[in-house]
């Protein structure tokens, strides 16, 4: 359906001819009479009248499109039904130096902990249809690098732009969590969700583990989380090749006891595989009701008309050089 958003500016329209009824200015008639040439004059003449009304032809045209553009015309497509059911998670990607370790593997390829976080989360934000998402980095301490929103598609860019060591090289574990308990404070009706994923301990922070995990439960926010690193990995040393725990500096222990408090669970994701179980567990969680909600796709189509009022502008400034390279061709020829 065809829609003008701001209808009323067409009544501008009749404005430039209200120029018609200013008084004009009669100009004096000169009392000599020049014979010569006379038929020359004649032609000019005709030429310089019908340029006339040539411009004003354009230009009325020309400030009609200039009017409709201002109307903002727009095309509405048919309703289109927005999901009522869905899930407000916050993602919490740990960015300190350890996620740099190499030990994760991805399509055959030797990578880092935080590439192979990327890979996973990338298809499953894509999966997130309905559901609102925010995203916080954490090392040093917490940043809210995207709040709770239903474009998935610049969570998964910013996520995709994350950098380790982007704000620091220790892990801030508490001050994520609160961060994500103040964001969730004015969301009343929502089954507030947290997945925090990290490969190490708490060693910064104005807030500890035990004090943001008190502040959760007392706010229902539930917290899922995810222990990234490999239990085993052959390393090359002085001596040889020997087998080495990358993932020693992991607190286990603290992670699936900010899980369980909280009526969320703990997953040890050791390879790409296994971070992908969480599929399941986030797909099983009990979506909230909203009210039901219909958008219609809306198409500008202003650019239209203005581009014919700035081809109809450039005419009008042509025109006069075109008639006086009329001119002297007729000259030449004549």
């Amino acid at each position: 359906m065809f829609e003008l958003t701001w209808w009323w500016v067409l009544f501008l329209t009749p404005l430039p001819f209200l120029a018609l009824l200013l008084p004009k200015h009669k100009k004096a008639q000169s009392a000599a009479l020049r014979v010569p040439a006379l038929t020359q004059g004649l032609q000019q003449s005709s030429i310089e009248q019908g340029s006339s009304r040539l411009k004003k032809a354009l230009a009325v045209i020309a400030w009609f499109c200039l009017v409709l553009a201002a109307a903002r015309p727009q095309w509405l497509g048919e309703p289109v039904n927005i999901p009522t059911q869905g899930r407000d998670l916050m993602l919490a990607v740990d960015l300190s130096g350890s996620m740099n370790q190499e030990d994760m593997v991805v399509n055959g390829r030797q990578v880092n902990r935080l590439l192979m976080i990327k890979y996973v989360l990338s298809d499953f934000i894509a999966r997130r249809v309905g559901d609102r998402l925010g995203l916080i980095l954490f090392a040093d301490t917490a940043y809210l690098q995207a709040p709770l929103t239903y474009d998935r598609d610049t969570v998964e860019q910013l996520l995709k732009e994350s950098q380790i060591g982007l704000v620091g090289e220790q892990t801030a574990i508490g001050d994520a969590i609160g961060l994500s308990i103040k964001r969730f404070s004015n969301k009343e009706e929502s089954n507030k969700v947290l997945i925090l994923l990290t490969d190490g301990q708490n060693t910064a922070g104005n807030i500890t583990p035990e004090q943001a995990n008190e502040l959760a439960i007392n706010n229902d926010v539930k917290v899922y989380t995810i222990g990234v690193g490999a239990e085993s990995m052959v390393t090359q040393g002085f001596f040889g090749t020997r087998r080495t725990n990358p993932s020693r500096d992991l607190d286990e222990d603290m992670l699936s006891q900010l899980a369980q408090s909280t009526g969320g669970q703990y997953f040890r994701a050791k390879d790409t595989q296994s971070l992908q179980q969480i599929y399941s567990i986030l797909d099983a969680l009990e979506p909230i009701e909203g009210e039901s909600r219909q958008m219609r796709p809306q198409q500008a189509l202003y650019f239209y008309p203005l581009c014919a009022a700035l081809i109809l502008t450039v005419l009008l400034a042509l025109l006069p050089i075109m008639n006086r390279l009329n001119t002297q061709f007729r000259e030449r020829i004549s």
